[in-house]
């Protein structure tokens, strides 16, 4: 993905710039046809982190004949504050892109999304996948669109001059550091990336907690107050990167150099290890001929979740401006239809999150591979997605930077990010309660 601007994951997951259709059936669904024609608007974003959906939204509008859709794509800085402010003012889209979690969550609480529940039919909310942290109360907010495996990767090439199996990644944290001291001995900068921006600091927490939480409900009462942050258990994850850090496995000029570039270093055999994302694997595989594996982060931890492929998706929803909610249901059935399915792979090369869409289209051996564990088999919601704003900017992005630049210790990183969440408990009072509820949700 290509960063195009210095913005929080709440505002970010940028885009990639490496990653490399058929009639309307119209049968599947026959409220399509029912529809009297109408206008609907479409706020949404994508293109910024898969290039190409901007070809498949230009296309899919073009195909729908029920009404008349109107898309505008956002800017990834106003992604959520664009579109609360517009719902608070009672002018939102109909359709609105949603990021997981908090993400759209927070915009549930203020009451600006519809429940999707007798609106979209549940075979369709049910397939689309938009995966545990899209419900609330026993309903769903949002569809899945497309989706996002919170991978590792390593170059195999790195892993043969250090003499290591380049099939058999590092499974166990003893293992990992095991290759980390081969890799380093050969010459060849271990594991690591980018954090200038902080957002490396993010996944790694992210791939790190969900070590230390036996349900995404455990993670939502590190801010509730339940559980604490200064308790080792939980800082467990910055302790860890401290590790790395004091044991010279981390490529130097980490801490001046941004995320995507940084996943770039892995590509291109100039770092061993690090985090990436599943949209990126097609191109990266076709860049190295093969030469990059997808990996689980080794595990340290003893939790439920640990040692499982971490599964995220965007997603998409409808405002509670909609101006005919069911129209804009239909035309959400109508982008989940096995056409608009296909004309998503078509356009961008990448998969629908759709769970009936046939992924036989991948053909990569390590596409496959990657796809068949994090897409296919057991996986985990991505945890990072239930933190606060507020702590996101002032704890989560600068422990991360803090503790690769040696300023800080891992349990340093904890009391920073213990006192952020007691802060913003202090100042949100209904939101802690919002989040109580939730915890019970995703426990």
């Amino acid at each position: 993905m290509t960063k195009t601007t210095e913005l929080s994951r709440r505002r970010l997951m940028q885009a990639s710039a490496a990653l490399g259709a058929g009639a309307l059936a119209g049968s599947a669904f026959p409220a399509w046809r029912a529809r009297a024609a109408e206008e609907m608007t479409m706020w949404w974003w994508g293109e910024q982190e898969l290039p190409g959906l901007q070809g498949y939204v230009d296309e899919v509008v073009k195909r729908y004949t029920a009404a008349t859709v109107k898309p505008m794509l956002q800017d990834t800085a106003v992604v959520i504050s664009q579109f609360q402010t517009a719902a608070a003012a009672g002018n939102a889209p109909d359709i609105q892109f949603l990021w997981n979690g908090i993400y759209h969550m927070e915009s549930v609480w203020l009451g600006y999304l519809a429940n999707l529940d007798g609106l979209v039919k549940d075979d369709v909310i049910k397939a689309s996948q938009p995966t545990l942290l899209s419900n609330y109360d026993g309903h769903t907010y949002r569809l899945g669109w497309y989706p996002l495996p919170m991978i590792w990767i390593y170059n195999k090439d790195l892993f043969e001059k250090a003499k290591l199996d380049p099939e058999k990644a590092p499974e166990t944290w003893d293992a990992f550091l095991a290759a980390c001291e081969a890799l380093k001995s050969a010459g060849i900068e271990p594991v690591g990336g980018g954090i200038q921006d902080g957002y490396w600091g993010e996944w790694f927490f992210g791939h790190g907690l969900a070590q230390c939480v036996d349900s995404p409900g455990q993670a939502v009462e590190l801010f509730t107050g339940e559980r604490s942050f200064e308790d080792p258990a939980y800082h467990a994850p910055w302790v860890k990167l401290e590790e790395l850090q004091k044991a010279g496995f981390l490529n130097k000029a980490m801490s001046s150099t941004e995320l995507y570039p940084g996943i770039d270093l892995i590509v291109t055999g100039k770092v061993a290890m690090g985090e990436s994302i599943g949209s990126r694997m097609p191109a990266d595989s076709k860049t190295t001929n093969g030469k990059i594996g997808a990996m689980v982060m080794p595990v340290f931890g003893k939790s439920k979740l640990a040692g499982k492929p971490i599964f995220d998706a965007q997603g998409i929803g409808i405002s509670k401006d909609a101006k005919d909610p069911k129209a804009a249901a239909a035309f959400l059935e109508f982008m989940q239809a096995p056409e608009q399915l296909a004309l998503l792979h078509e356009k961008t090369g990448w998969l629908p999150s759709n769970s009936t869409f046939d992924t036989s289209v991948i053909t990569d051996p390590s596409v496959v591979s990657m796809w068949k564990r994090w897409g296919q088999g057991e996986n985990i919601p991505y945890v990072a997605n239930v933190v606060p704003g507020q702590w996101y900017e002032q704890a989560l992005l600068p422990a991360g930077q803090q503790v690769v630049a040696g300023k800080i210790t891992g349990a340093e990183a904890g009391a920073l990010a213990a006192k952020v969440a007691k802060e913003w408990r202090d100042f949100n009072p209904d939101m802690v309660d919002h989040y109580k509820k939730w915890a019970k949700d995703l426990g």
